[in-house]
């Protein structure tokens, strides 16, 4: 799975960091993980907190399964890995 097609977002809240994973292409998606405390890690894959999805996607969740799990695998990859040099220059004007 390309993981060029997902953004995460880190969010500082009085409650606390809230994280999210966006898939960018269709069918756009937004996971709301939070870390899996019980990995190694401290952050794993994430538990999933909350699925937001187009109305299409009503009653049909297990086709974008494969999905889901992408965007999961996207949120355990480290976040000090730097971007492959397409992606940075990508937002360069």
């Amino acid at each position: 799975m390309d993981s060029s097609a997902f953004v995460r977002i880190e969010r500082d809240t009085p409650g606390g960091a809230r994280h999210y994973v966006v898939h960018a292409h269709d069918p756009r998606f937004t996971l709301e993980l939070s870390p899996d405390d019980t990995a190694p890690d401290r952050r794993g894959r994430g538990v999933l907190r909350r699925l937001s999805v187009p109305n299409s996607w009503a009653g049909d969740y297990t086709r974008y399964a494969r999905l889901i799990s992408a965007a999961q695998e996207f949120f355990a990859q480290p976040l000090d890995e730097p971007a492959p040099k397409a992606e940075s220059r990508r937002w360069v004007r």
